[in-house]
């Protein structure tokens, strides 16, 4: 009896303890996916992404898009100034979005393409992106939209601000690109952007969230 008793009582520990073990870490994962989504909140905030498409997938309007995309970064990086920061960065878009429309319009004339483009400044929806070491997260962002012609055709995309398309375009994000991520993000967002997919888990679900709910 004694030991029926003993066993019933180890047993009922066992369990309870196996019921806090389970609540312990899903209010863990709760924490921190709430967390995380927090950052990325943050984050998107902060940042301002370049959004080009195409006039079409003819090889000669995808070549010229990329000649556009290399204007409007040295344009960007002409215009831009210690004074623009993640708080005022929309405003400097939209004050300068007229003169990198020109910008754009003038490599087309250049060219000899006879459609326009048209950049607008507005919210759009973005998948988790990787650049290079870079990982954002997937939701809604300010973005810098430059349609040529048409705009049906293959699109690129990149972030505009802070400045990270220039090395990206050429070819990579290294040490010595002069971006410094800690002027524009806090701690908490730049390790996560510079999480190398360390946050994999993390990412899938805030883009399933924004998916589903925003």
């Amino acid at each position: 009896m004694e030991f029926y008793t003993y066993n019933a009582f180890k047993q009922k520990r066992d369990k309870n303890f196996l019921i806090a073990l389970v609540i312990a870490f899903t209010l863990y994962c709760a924490f921190s996916i709430t967390y995380f989504a927090s950052v990325s909140g943050e984050i998107r905030e902060s940042v301002v992404r370049l959004h080009i498409l195409a006039d079409s997938d003819r090889e000669i309007d995808q070549q010229v898009k990329l000649k556009v995309r290399d204007a409007l970064l040295e344009k960007n990086t002409e215009l831009l100034s210690e004074k623009v920061t993640p708080e005022n960065a929309e405003e400097y878009f939209e004050s300068s979005k007229e003169e990198l429309e020109q910008c754009a319009n003038e490599v087309l004339k250049e060219n000899g393409f006879d459609y326009k483009a048209t950049i607008t400044l507005g919210e759009e929806y973005y998948t988790t992106r990787a650049y290079e070491d870079l990982t954002f997260p997937a939701g809604t962002y300010t973005s810098v939209k430059v349609v040529l012609g048409s705009g049906e055709g293959k699109n690129w995309w990149c972030v505009m601000f802070p400045p990270l398309c220039v090395p990206v375009a050429n070819g990579g994000l290294e040490n010595d690109d002069g971006v410094n991520l800690e002027e524009y993000l806090d701690k908490d967002g730049k390790r996560i952007v510079s999480s190398k997919g360390k946050f994999k888990a993390e990412f899938k679900i805030v883009e399933l969230y924004e998916r589903l709910f925003k």
